[in-house]
């Protein structure tokens, strides 16, 4: 249960990329994004419903390997963060397809969330959206070229992924390193997140949103902002994998910090 809310978190996370996508080329991006704030409440919502089951996973360890049992267990979780993310990218062109299409109705209902919802459940409009699904192909990546990757902002954002993807994880890990500086370890999780949330604003978001702004005021190619957002969601599924080895060394990072708080 807990992986099946980890791997909705991610697919919409993922999902993200595709929206200054799918506003720029409806040439209604503010829309978009105003819609997809829907999304990112399920995504939320997802994530305040997983975090106490995740910290059970402590609670109901074994006295006897209890270090395994619990790693075993995130590592699962950490997994359902990647297989998330190839989700997403396996939904991407019918999110855009789809996502497009709802972002014109959103202006037709004149902003009503509501009247969109109502309008997208009507039979006709889920048959016109089966039609729509399909899956990813290579000519998706036509006009891509590598040498046009920022280098630094794929590492980047493949670490902030990382960090991200680890950081309440490994904060409970640490709780049962340190037992004594349990509580201390767990609210650890609150400033990790917390700095890689400034990392990817400060350093990420800004630029994926200048090259949308450039696309809509025709000083910039749509085909370029597609091979930076397939570039982004490349470096976060990477990010993802990274998690894995950043686990266990930044619950002993977080046991280690702990000493100087208490």
């Amino acid at each position: 249960m807990i992986a099946l809310f980890v791997l909705i978190i991610h697919s919409i996370e993922t999902l993200a990329y595709a929206v200054r996508l799918s506003g720029v080329r409806v040439r209604l991006l503010a829309s978009a994004l105003s819609l997809f704030n829907v999304m990112v409440m399920v995504s939320r919502l997802a994530n305040m419903m997983q975090q106490p089951f995740t910290g059970s996973l402590i609670d109901s360890a074994p006295e006897t390997n209890t270090f395994e049992f619990v790693e075993a267990q995130y590592r699962i979780i950490i997994g359902s963060s990647t297989i998330g993310t190839i989700l997403g990218i396996l939904l991407l062109p019918t999110f855009i397809s789809i996502f497009s299409r709802a972002i014109i109705h959103l202006s037709t209902e004149r902003g009503s969330i509501p009247g969109l919802v109502k309008k997208g459940l009507s039979l006709g409009y889920l048959r016109r959206g089966i039609g729509h699904i399909h899956l990813p192909k290579l000519s998706y990546l036509k006009g891509f070229r590598l040498k046009d990757i920022p280098v630094q902002l794929f590492f980047i954002n493949m670490i902030i992924t990382a960090v991200y993807t680890i950081g309440v994880l490994s904060a409970l890990y640490a709780a049962i390193i340190v037992p004594e500086r349990a509580a201390t370890a767990i609210m650890a999780s609150g400033l990790i997140n917390g700095l890689a949330t400034i990392l990817l604003i400060v350093f990420v978001d800004p630029k994926i949103s200048v090259l949308a702004d450039d696309v809509l005021n025709r000083r910039g190619s749509y085909l370029n902002l597609k091979s930076i957002a397939v570039m982004m969601i490349a470096s976060r599924l990477l990010g993802t994998l990274l998690a894995q080895l950043f686990f266990l060394p930044g619950a002993r990072y977080i046991a280690w910090f702990t000493k100087f708080i208490v």
